[in-house]
């Protein structure tokens, strides 16, 4: 199979390339004018700059044409390909450079008498050999370290895409654990309502509806505006509503410079759900629900409060997210949204779950404030770890 090389640097394209040369030999002849005035010798500044900027002109040309047709032998080359065939190639390419710039220069050098082509080679040939021999190798190496340099970056992005692609895989995974879990607790509640309130198992079967319809119109899309993910909220809470009719007053507080902040999907439904599966529905009366969001800096804090009886929670919480075990972070959703959330932000948010007091349990989550107008290259910016 042939080996595929790296997309050429832009500056070694030849409008770039060789002009780039031709500006360092017209700093070698500035240098040169420069030293000769100093010595108290008098030559002219055009045949000067002239012959330096040929001379570089042809050099550029010769070292661009390597890169052009000796790229793959250049990159590949062993040692022995280097001794055998490289070491030749650089003869040549010091005489083939000489060559030329000998046609072009008949007089030179001016403090000798006008000598036939060859000899005027043969002399200047001498006197440029080893300038040859250090340019061709110069370049033979910069042109095997770019051409490493290029695989090592594209080694490096298509490690990273890997990466990205194996977190949104594992993203994706967890929407579709979630959704189902979800799914399969709503129909539950509605099923408790069949044989006492037939209207509210109606309205609630109206209102999943108008859920799973919001779910399909958001397809695989994993961070959303706050607005959005908090429409999907009052639905659901209308759904609780019609199972504890009277029982929850619940109370929701977001900044208002936070409609706009983007969140993962489907965040906070989990944690709504938690609070009433083992807080609210524990109670008969009385129950109390506060859905809070507030930017902190750079950062924006969720919190979800309620109350009940029974609670298991341990109070305080363990570092990086991780619940207490003996809550075991209470099923599918709370380690959902663990997951979801180091997926999305790394080491950059927090996890925590608390009892703050004999009837009130809190769940606190804080990520990096974004708004939804940024550009995203891409939905996750971490792997799994």
């Amino acid at each position: 199979m042939t080996r595929r090389h790296p997309a050429e640097p832009i500056f070694m394209h030849p409008a770039i390339f060789i002009p780039s040369w031709m500006l360092l030999g017209e700093l070698f002849a500035l240098q040169e004018w420069m030293n000769l005035r100093r010595w108290g010798f008098h030559i002219g500044t055009g045949i000067e700059f002239e012959s330096w900027g040929v001379e570089f002109l042809i050099l550029g040309t010769l070292s661009w044409l390597m890169w052009r047709f000796l790229r793959p032998f250049i990159v590949k080359a062993n040692v022995t390909d280097i001794l055998l065939r490289a070491l030749p190639l650089s003869v040549a390419f010091g005489a083939v450079k000489e060559m030329i710039w000998v046609l072009f220069f008949r007089n030179l050098p001016l403090d000798r008498p006008q000598m036939p082509y060859w000899t005027r080679f043969v002399f200047n040939w001498k006197a440029q050999c080893i300038d040859s021999q250090i340019i061709f190798w110069c370049a033979f190496f910069l042109f095997r370290g770019i051409d490493y340099y290029q695989r090592y970056r594209e080694k490096e992005r298509a490690t990273a895409q890997l990466e990205t692609q194996l977190a949104n895989a594992k993203l994706a995974a967890l929407r579709m654990q979630l959704n189902p879990h979800f799914l399969f607790n709503a129909m539950n509640s509605i099923s408790s309502l069949m044989r006492t309130d037939v209207d509210a198992a109606d309205s609630m079967l109206e209102q999943l509806s108008s859920l799973l319809r919001i779910s399909l119109e958001r397809g695989n899309v994993q961070l959303i505006p706050l607005r959005e993910e908090m429409e999907f909220i009052e639905v659901y809470l209308s759904m609780q509503d019609q199972r504890y009719a009277g029982r929850v007053r619940r109370d929701i507080s977001i900044d208002s410079e936070l409609h706009d902040a983007l969140v993962p999907a489907m965040f906070l439904q989990p944690l709504v759900e938690n609070a009433y599966a083992h807080g609210l529905s524990k109670i008969e009366k009385d129950g109390e629900l506060l859905i809070q969001a507030h930017r902190k800096a750079d950062k924006v804090s969720f919190s979800v409060t309620n109350t009940g009886l029974g609670l298991k929670f341990a109070a305080g919480s363990l570092a990086n997210g991780h619940v207490d075990s003996a809550s075991n972070g209470h099923g599918v959703g709370l380690a959902n949204v663990r997951s979801r959330l180091r997926l999305h932000y790394g080491h950059e948010c927090s996890f925590e779950m608390k009892q703050i007091d004999q009837s009130h349990v809190k769940v606190s989550i804080d990520f990096p404030f974004q708004l939804s107008d940024e550009a995203q290259g891409s939905i996750t910016r971490y792997g799994a770890e």
